[in-house]
């Protein structure tokens, strides 16, 4: 095996190569870690002469990663994260602590946990930085890619490597305008069915939890919108007669704007957990004890407030 000199390295290179291979894209990665575009492409360069490889390949799209940059992926993320973890190993100070913290959770979590997150981070760790990203299918992988330090959403199992822990739990709530026809009006099952409903589906993927629990009793509702997110949803609903069953913990948001009504749904819909999850790598580093510390903290606040 080659021995290599370690001298003629500079380590930074690994953090931008990182953040290309992230990114495939040079104006991106710069702006990701801070720095001008020519010197990202300086450093691309230095890479390439470094690992005897184009590394970044021109594309009818952009850039693609060429094979040994596929292969090196993984063995560059767990280097990166072992080297993160051991300067780690000193006292995290929250007060003096810079970069970035990378969630994962859905526009849902993110109403509901980010204005106490952040009060949090501003009393104790005013220098840290939140990137959040949209909750999807692929949140456990990004996890053990090392790409996300810890996501939020209903996450009902967790594989091994990967630890969870229950924050809240969410129940249902039947949302319509103010002015809605039927707003004043006991909400009842046949009621609950002559209405128009919307559907918010992130995924695309199996049956609402409503549509579910209809089956059982073998009822069927009308949906006659499919909305991409809540935000969206609740704006299409401010503006018509149609209504949405969603989390109660949103439905304050709209409520305390005064344009909104809820109501109970006339059926059995029980409960689902919101969790936080981590990869095990990181369960004794100090800088995400504090991260999960202040994540629970502000679900916390989240429920003291919906009350």
């Amino acid at each position: 095996m080659r021995e290599v000199d370690f001298r003629r390295i500079d380590l930074n290179l690994l953090v931008m190569l990182e953040a290309l291979l992230d990114e495939k894209n040079v104006t991106r990665a710069a702006r990701r870690l801070g720095m001008s575009q020519p010197a990202a492409s300086r450093a691309l360069g230095r890479l390439r002469a470094l690992f005897a490889d184009a590394l970044l390949v021109d594309g009818p799209g952009g850039y693609f990663l060429s094979a040994r940059a596929e292969d090196m992926r993984p063995m560059l993320r767990s280097t990166l994260a072992g080297i993160s973890q051991m300067l780690e190993l000193s006292p995290f100070d929250p007060a003096t602590a810079t970069g970035d913290v990378r969630l994962l959770m859905a526009d849902l979590e993110a109403a509901v946990l980010m204005p106490h997150l952040l009060a949090r981070f501003s009393d104790e760790a005013p220098a840290l930085d939140l990137n959040v990203r949209a909750l999807g299918s692929d949140a456990i992988q990004a996890l053990e890619d090392d790409v996300a330090d810890a996501a939020v959403g209903l996450i009902d199992e967790a594989p091994p490597g990967i630890h969870r822990r229950r924050l809240y739990d969410e129940r249902l709530v039947t949302l319509m305008r103010a002015e809605h026809p039927a707003a004043r009006k006991k909400l009842t099952l046949d009621r609950f069915l002559a209405l128009d409903h919307m559907v918010v589906s992130i995924t695309g993927i199996g049956p609402a939890p409503v549509d579910a629990a209809l089956a059982l009793i073998g009822r069927e509702r009308r949906v006659k919108v499919r909305a991409p997110n809540f935000f969206a949803a609740m704006e299409i609903a401010a503006g018509s007669d149609l209504v949405m069953t969603l989390p109660l913990s949103l439905a304050h948001v709209g409520a305390a704007k005064g344009r909104f009504v809820s109501q109970p749904p006339p059926l059995d819909l029980g409960k689902f957990p919101m969790s936080l999850v981590w990869h095990a790598r990181h369960q004794d580093a100090p800088r995400h004890i504090w991260l999960r510390r202040a994540i629970v903290g502000a679900a916390r606040d989240g429920e003291l407030a919906a009350r």
